[in-house]
């Protein structure tokens, strides 16, 4: 079975909770060997968006969502809080007799970029914030090292596949014309998952039956 790239889980919205999801955090990311400059960043903008999202005001019994991912083909750490609140986050700059407010400028300053969106399936948003993580972009190519770069329209049934940072059986392979007059190529892979690419991108592969 491959690393899981994500971990997601749950807070209660006490007082606790913002500690909590800092040791959780900083768990999961000794075991990612993730930096210690970059974890320390990593924990303090966690820390503000939870502290941000148990000040909204939700219906009661609500939790505080989080998710950790990495994006290797990114060399990124994404951080997500969401919540069941409304409205849109802002960044503020409050005075400075003020003791609170300032999270969101601090997540600013911090994050290579941040942003939010709603939350397809529920009520409420989720705010994001990732981080420049060089560690898990050299982690990628040290991963990936024992396959031989091809055009994506080279790639045949049986191979294996370096996409989002795991490698993957190609179970078939099929080509769309684009409106461009290109060509896309369709992976579809033994999980059930699917990777469109240019017919002319790099991709790294693995022949078959190769040791993992």
């Amino acid at each position: 079975m491959s690393e899981p790239y994500e971990v997601k889980f749950r807070l209660s919205r006490l007082r606790n909770s913002v500690p909590r999801a800092r040791a959780l955090l900083h768990s999961v990311l000794g075991d990612w060997d993730i930096g210690q400059e970059t974890g320390e960043v990593a924990e303090l903008i966690l820390s503000e968006l939870v502290t941000n999202a148990l000040r909204v005001r939700v219906p009661n019994g609500r939790l505080v969502g989080v998710r950790i991912a990495r994006l290797l083909d990114e060399g990124v750490l994404r951080l997500e809080v969401s919540d069941a609140g409304d409205g849109k986050p802002e960044v503020r700059k409050p005075e400075e007799d003020e003791t609170c407010g300032r999270g969101l400028l601090l997540v600013e300053a911090l994050a290579h970029r941040w942003g939010y969106e709603r939350r397809s399936c529920g009520i409420g948003k989720t705010i994001w914030a990732e981080l420049k993580a060089p560690e898990l972009k050299a982690a990628d190519l040290v991963s990936a090292r024992d396959g031989a770069e091809v055009a994506a329209c080279t790639v045949r049934a049986g191979q294996s596949v370096w996409v989002r940072g795991a490698w993957h059986l190609v179970r078939s392979v099929d080509t769309q014309q684009q409106a461009s007059g290109g060509l896309t190529v369709v992976l579809r892979f033994d999980d059930g998952s699917v990777a469109r690419v240019d017919a002319a991108e790099p991709l790294i592969v693995r022949a078959p039956n190769a040791t993992p």
